[in-house]
């Protein structure tokens, strides 16, 4: 993975910075956002562009196209100026703006000192992205130290099944393997498990890894 930049991005000062570091890129011409990382699209405007962009309206469409083209989007603020004083602005209008990107769009606002500070804002950016991925557990893992509760945490991840049920069915069947070979006459013998639930629980059991319902 590189970061990739806008070609127009080549004077800002940014590219000078990256160079310094050891973080691969590669200048190229984008028709939306100035750094592209993976699938993160950043858009970067020094304080008096961001300003302008609000005046000739080019901030709303320049949002709403990050948003389209990318997964995630970051918006870059750069200066260290006083952003309400730099114009004659009103400053409602400024947070206005901000807020709208924030909310609506919601896209994060980075601000950023100089072009030394952005560089390193991205190279951090390219840190945390370019790690290898981890697939995240799809329940909280939990310590049991009642096996008990164990078998019904297990049961409760069956469609429709909560704590009162997943109970029922281990008193009803003694065994987690018990319930899984049960036919869904069996499954209906416990009560608040009717046809439906019993079929879906079926349909879950025998269901080929990765097939879609």
């Amino acid at each position: 993975m590189t970061i990739i930049i806008d070609h127009r991005e080549r004077k800002s000062g940014v590219v000078l910075e990256l160079e310094k570091s050891d973080v691969p890129y590669t200048i190229q011409h984008l028709n939306t956002a100035d750094f592209v990382i993976g699938t993160l699209g950043i858009e970067r405007k020094t304080q008096y562009d961001f300003l302008q962009s609000i005046t000739d309206k080019r901030l709303v469409l320049q949002i709403k196209k990050l948003k389209e083209s990318f997964k995630k989007a970051i918006l870059i603020i750069e200066g260290s100026e006083n952003i309400y004083a730099i114009r004659d602005f009103h400053p409602n209008s400024i947070r206005g703006a901000i807020s709208s990107i924030v909310i609506e769009s919601a896209v994060p606002i980075i601000y950023t000192s100089n072009p030394k500070d952005t560089a390193a804002f991205l190279k951090v950016l390219y840190n945390r992205l370019d790690k290898e991925k981890v697939d995240l557990s799809l329940i909280n893992k939990r310590t049991f130290y009642d096996p008990s509760k164990q078998q019904e945490f297990i049961l409760q991840s069956f469609p429709g099944i909560g704590p009162n049920l997943s109970k029922a069915l281990l008193k009803e069947f003694k065994t987690i393997r018990s319930i899984i070979n049960a036919d869904i006459k069996d499954l209906m013998k416990v009560n608040k498990i009717g046809k439906i639930k019993a079929k879906n629980i079926q349909i879950l059991i025998n269901l080929t890894y990765g097939q879609d319902l």
